[in-house]
């Protein structure tokens, strides 16, 4: 029998190549598999009859195969499967998509349980892709608490099962608990070995809750423990500091008046600078709030006290709108900025490498190619990461070891509360921008259905005649939603519409350099309409763009979206947004009502919040903290509290938790390996 650090190869059916799928989702061992948990659980034991299915969803229905499946070719590399099955209450049509097997699999006649998504109402409601387990001779339904895992290409949750029963099975009965037992017994938690059979194969629902509500609160108080351990280590760093007289004329320089809240910020990062501690400090701002004004800041304190500063984007069209605004606001002190990118000509690096390593270069503006070998500072003291989430930990600190415990500033365009706010970046102190500077004219949004299509496309057409540019973001279509246009449809379809207009595609499935031209097309004014996926969320400025038309917006967040609406309203023409799904029924119309009522990001990630369930907020980036398994920083906040209360009583106690060697070692692991994770 397999031990449970042995590889993961070590499974019955699982070789090499598969190993290496398994790999893609850093499951090397079988100790890695039993902490990859179930994303979801489908909850097969509760059959709802044909005739009671009243709206879209996920059901298990107990069904008789009435008509022969038949295969059909709809076009080269797509085949279709359909049949009719019934029930005592009625009828219902099933498609397969792509699986030509299921007509062999499907006997008329014979009694399934199926599991899957039905689509459509009334008479074209259709059972898409289920799974389907035959029904014994004894009548006895297979239903049960199925795990749903995360997947890569080329996995089944067939082979996730396989490993995690595996995995369970090489679990010994002395297994080691980090939680201290007085901790569990408090919160009523299973201990580690009986949770981690309940989350991987639980025999009812409130088992499965009970070994999440377990496994949460051990990996928030793991992780509390660890940035309370790491906020200890920082008070006792020494680093650079910065004299903050010349602040003065760099507010004077300004071509506008701060904001109060920038005014504070800007206070602040002095504040730090001049402390003698090295500062890590997050500016977290809604669309439009002067962020980059805040960063210019910190780069003309490092400058006027004879350091350098470096500011990494995501994106070298982004790094190069930074270079160009940062130039603007720092040339009057006589600043000197400079740009390094990775598709510069090798003279043009040349000229930027010498002028960073001489020290000419003050201010350094780039991508990722600032944290390459090649590029040596002359005097790095301040290091500024634009849209966090973008980079990994790993990444900000080969920058930051390119200095000498240089100051670090990182900054967001996700609204959330401050209180999250202060747990979730963890050992980085938290400056809000709350305001929004004068003369931005708030962008007119609305909700409308698909009655107003022609309308619309006229609107589009009227906005790009009088000199402006719109964007239309389209949702990613999954297998099956025959409901859905892709981007590159819907692009045809306006094209036929417009054919007058100038249209541009862009989707995730592009390389990043057909990405970036394209969004430098449009920037230059070569393209009259960007029909995108969520790719432009974050990103570019284009001041002539002025309507944002988001297709299916029902299937977005509110925050989302409003990252969405950010895109527009950057020049000085009157912007639109026009959220598309004010149709699909009274709950998506309230949702969307709340974007046309209020640009108040902070508002929205509140409403966001209240009415999204675990895991869609924030998604899969957990903003440069170990990457979570089990919990959810959005919807844990009430466990996280009590977790990280547990942990600052037991580590006032025990600061290196000597007495506590499982949770010590258990922590170490938790951020030496895990860190990067969510970036990779």
């Amino acid at each position: 029998m397999p031990a449970v650090d042995d590889r993961i190869q070590a499974v019955k059916g699982i070789g090499p190549k598969k190993a290496g799928l398994f790999e893609k989702l850093h499951i090397f061992t079988l100790r890695d598999m039993l902490e990859t948990y179930p994303r979801a659980y489908e909850d097969r034991t509760h059959i709802t009859p044909i005739a009671e299915i009243a709206e879209e969803g996920k059901y298990a229905l107990r069904a008789v195969v009435g008509t022969e499946p038949k295969v059909s070719r709809i076009r080269k590399g797509m085949t279709l499967v359909k049949c009719t099955v019934f029930d005592e209450s009625g009828t219902l049509a099933v498609t397969y998509f792509n699986n030509p097997y299921a007509a062999a699999l499907l006997r008329v006649g014979q009694e399934y349980l199926f599991y899957g998504s039905v689509r459509g109402l009334g008479r074209g409601r259709t059972l898409i892709s289920p799974q389907a387990e035959r029904i014994p001779a004894d009548g006895h339904s297979p239903g049960r608490i199925v795990p749903v895992y995360p997947l890569t290409a080329g996995l089944t949750q067939r082979d996730m099962a396989r490993a995690a029963e595996a995995a369970l099975a090489a679990v010994p009965g002395d297994w080691p608990d980090p939680l201290p037992e007085i901790v569990r017994v408090k919160y009523r938690l299973p201990d580690a070995a009986e949770a981690l059979g309940a989350i991987h194969a639980p025999q009812t629902a409130q088992d499965a809750a009970d070994a999440r509500r377990r496994m949460v609160f051990e990996e928030l108080f793991l992780l509390c423990c660890g940035l309370q351990q790491l906020r200890e280590r920082r008070k006792a760093e020494t680093g650079i500091s910065f004299a903050a007289q010349g602040l003065s004329a760099f507010v004077e320089a300004l071509p506008f008046a701060p904001t109060g809240a920038q005014r504070r910020a800007i206070a602040e990062i002095a504040a730090d600078c001049a402390s003698g501690r090295p500062m890590n400090r997050l500016v977290q701002g809604d669309v439009g709030s002067g962020k980059t004004a805040v960063a210019a800041a910190l780069c003309a304190l490092a400058a006027q006290n004879g350091w350098q500063a470096a500011f990494m984007a995501p994106t070298e069209i982004l790094a190069a709108q930074h270079a160009e605004t940062l130039a603007a606001l720092l040339g009057r002190l006589n600043i000197a900025v400079t740009l390094l990118t990775g598709s510069m000509t090798a003279a043009q690096k040349r000229a930027a490498l010498a002028a960073v390593e001489s020290g000419a270069a003050q201010v350094v503006v780039g991508t990722h190619a600032l944290i390459q070998q090649s590029v040596v500072f002359h005097r790095l003291g301040a290091v500024i990461a634009d849209e966090q989430h973008r980079f990994g930990v790993a990444q900000r600190a080969a920058l930051a070891a390119k200095g000498q415990t240089p100051h670090t500033l990182v900054m967001s365009a996700t609204p959330i509360p401050r209180t999250l706010a202060l747990i979730m970046y963890g050992d980085l102190d938290v400056s809000i921008l709350d305001e929004t500077p004068p003369g931005r004219s708030p962008v007119a949004t609305y909700a409308v259905g698909e009655s107003m299509r022609r309308r619309i496309t006229a609107f589009i057409d009227k906005q790009v005649q009088a000199g402006g540019q719109a964007y239309v973001v389209c949702p990613l279509v999954e297998e099956g939603e025959t409901n859905l246009k892709s981007a590159e449809q819907h692009a045809l379809d306006l094209q036929k519409a417009l054919p007058h207009r100038r249209i541009a595609v862009l989707h995730g499935r592009m390389k990043s350099a057909d990405k970036e031209q394209i969004m430098r097309a449009f920037a230059a004014q070569e393209y009259d309409i960007l029909v995108a996926t969520t790719v432009i969320e974050v990103g570019v400025d284009v001041p002539n763009a002025n309507l944002m038309v988001v297709e299916d917006a029902d299937r977005f967040g509110l925050s989302q979206l409003h990252q969405l609406r950010g895109r527009v309203g950057r020049g000085t023409r009157q912007s639109y947004c026009v959220f598309f799904g004010a149709d699909k029924g009274e709950t998506a119309r309230e949702r969307l009502k709340i974007l046309c009522r209020t640009g108040d990001g902070f508002e929205i990630a509140r409403a966001d919040l209240a009415q999204r369930g675990p895991g869609d907020f924030f998604g899969r980036r957990q903003h440069g903290l170990p990457a979570l398994h089990a919990a959810d920083l959005a919807a844990d906040l009430a466990l996280m509290q009590a977790a990280r209360e547990e942990a600052e009583a037991i580590l006032t106690a025990d600061p290196t938790l000597a007495g506590y060697p499982v949770l010590r070692d258990r922590v170490q692991r938790m951020f030496q390996t895990r860190s990067d994770e969510a970036f990779n």
